[in-house]
């Protein structure tokens, strides 16, 4: 089965704003309890691993600079758990696949992502999944955050990675931009399979992606009671998680 880009499918959209909170407090609610059933381990003494990687093919130029924005959050909560190591790894083109080295400063992330343009292209997921089985082969990877708007692969080969990737426990949080419905299902069956989430990439709703990207990367860096702790600070969207683990 091949679902193609940009199909034009347009999701249905609650018509009050009373309807739009309870819809996004129900997505929330879904991606806190993915995170907290995710089987983080870190290394005693090492830096959690997280893989960012992104879809930079054309139609996700006006998003890219708003994604290098929020990866700072990857960084600010975790230096008190024994640090971050992220790798951005990125798709585009004719084929063009790259994965950047493991990096613990937000500084050179950043000038690593702003040196990136995006260029027209088909998706690389089932790649991408490929190589984060081949990552945490080498050394662990907590976890990995992948943002995307579109899906136009073999559905059945993308999921048999993303079961590879459960078996090895890593879950993968995916920030889908756009409502192509055919691209949410897709993801949707990554998240499940690697007992990840997924979630709305929004504009509108930056404060809250901020939150659950902050919520990831301290899971990834510290575990489950770290992400307790970084809820009971944050509030608004990350207060939730509070709420989740004092069940």
């Amino acid at each position: 089965m091949t679902t193609r880009k940009k199909s034009g499918g347009v999701v249905d959209r609650p018509t009050t704003e009373s309807a739009r909170e309870i819809s996004s407090r129900s997505e929330i609610d879904a991606f806190v309890r993915r995170v907290r059933s995710a089987p983080a381990a870190v290394p005693a003494g090492r830096p959690g691993r997280l893989l960012f990687a992104m879809d930079a093919t054309a139609s996700r130029e006006p998003s890219w600079d708003r994604a290098c924005q929020l990866q700072g959050e990857m960084f600010s909560e975790t230096a008190a758990l024994g640090g971050l190591a992220v790798q951005l790894a990125y798709y585009r083109g004719f084929g063009e696949f790259k994965a950047g080295a493991w990096l613990t400063d937000t500084k050179k992330l950043l000038r690593e992502m702003t040196g990136v343009y995006c260029l027209g292209g088909q998706t690389q997921i089932g790649r991408l999944l490929g190589h984060i089985i081949s990552e945490t082969k080498k050394e662990r990877v907590q976890a990995a955050v992948f943002v995307g708007d579109a899906f136009e692969e073999d559905i059945d080969a993308v999921c048999h990675r993303a079961g590879e990737l459960g078996v090895l426990g890593v879950p993968v949080f995916i920030f889908h931009e756009g409502g192509d419905p055919a691209a949410r299902r897709a993801f949707e069956q990554i998240a499940r399979l690697t007992k990840g989430a997924c979630c709305p990439f929004d504009g509108n709703s930056a404060q809250q992606l901020r939150d659950l990207l902050g919520a990831v990367a301290v899971y990834a860096a510290g575990g489950r009671r770290a992400l307790r702790d970084f809820s009971a600070r944050r509030g608004g969207a990350a207060l939730q998680l509070t709420h989740r683990f004092g069940k």
